[in-house]
């Protein structure tokens, strides 16, 4: 059985554009962690002359297609930038709804979490949320810690800075506040991020055409692939996931080394 024949049963029924997609794509060489900046749910909306907030609701469906495509497809972790630090700078309302939405969202998709055997959990400085927002999470996290699929980490309340700050103060912890003779090194800071036990992002996706990182994972992204796509993330459907994929295996992955001439040449 072929391997578009493969996914074609894996991710049930799809359109003629994702099929033809899906012929191109070799499971074996997808990424194993995919990081995504879900950005443009403000212009979305502008375009269609309504309220931000709608397009951000909008945008909890294209969040719902990623993740379970992705789990289908048996990638090893999905990340999802929701809330930044900076966010908060944000207008009122606009902050009260997207807390809210969030809490909405966990209760609304925990079935299909556990349908497709994903691990939620939530990467940030939980102790600066709303009281409501950290039991939920807490709650989700809980419920879904035992299932054994991809890994689903929502990023709320995250900085890449602050998250560096943050591993470097627990290395000061367990070391009393003092750093003696013994010098921080790169392993030390991978275990006290929050993404400790996982694989480093293979692949980062921006939607909306903007060129940058937004302080997202900056340790971890130093050699991931960046996909940007003009479309808005509401308009972030499968296809456009799959594009990503498929542009994705036409990277050729050196992590600083040259590729040499012989190997070059067989290919």
């Amino acid at each position: 059985m072929s391997h578009a024949r493969t996914q074609l049963e894996t991710l049930g029924p799809v359109t003629s554009e994702e099929a033809r997609l899906l012929e191109k794509l070799d499971i074996s060489r997808l990424p194993r962690h995919i990081a995504i900046i879900m950005d443009g749910n403000g212009r979305w909306a502008q375009k269609r002359h309504l309220p931000r907030v709608a397009g951000h609701r909008y945008g909890t469906q294209s969040a719902r297609i990623a993740i379970e495509t992705c789990a289908r497809l048996n990638i090893e972790a999905l990340t999802l930038y929701a809330f930044s630090v900076e966010n908060w700078r944000r207008p009122k309302t606009e902050i009260e709804f997207l807390m809210q939405l969030l809490r909405e969202y966990i209760r609304k998709e925990m079935p299909l979490l556990q349908r497709n055997n994903i691990r939620l959990r939530f990467l940030g400085r939980p102790d600066e949320l709303p009281e409501a927002v950290r039991r939920e999470t807490r709650e989700a996290t809980a419920a879904t810690a035992k299932n054994t699929g991809m890994v689903l980490s929502i990023a709320v309340n995250y900085g890449g800075r602050a998250e560096i700050v943050d591993a470097i103060n627990a290395i000061l912890a367990t070391r009393n506040g003092h750093l003696s003779q013994q010098l921080i090194t790169e392993e030390d800071l991978c275990h006290h991020l929050y993404t400790a036990d996982l694989p480093d992002p293979d692949l980062l996706i921006r939607t909306s055409g903007e060129m940058r990182v937004s302080n997202f994972l900056l340790w971890q992204i130093a050699y991931a692939e960046i996909f940007i796509t003009e479309t808005l993330w509401p308009d972030f459907n499968r296809a456009r996931l799959l594009e990503s994929l498929l542009d994705f295996q036409k990277r050729e992955r050196r992590y600083g080394a040259i590729t040499p001439p012989a190997a070059s040449a067989a290919r």
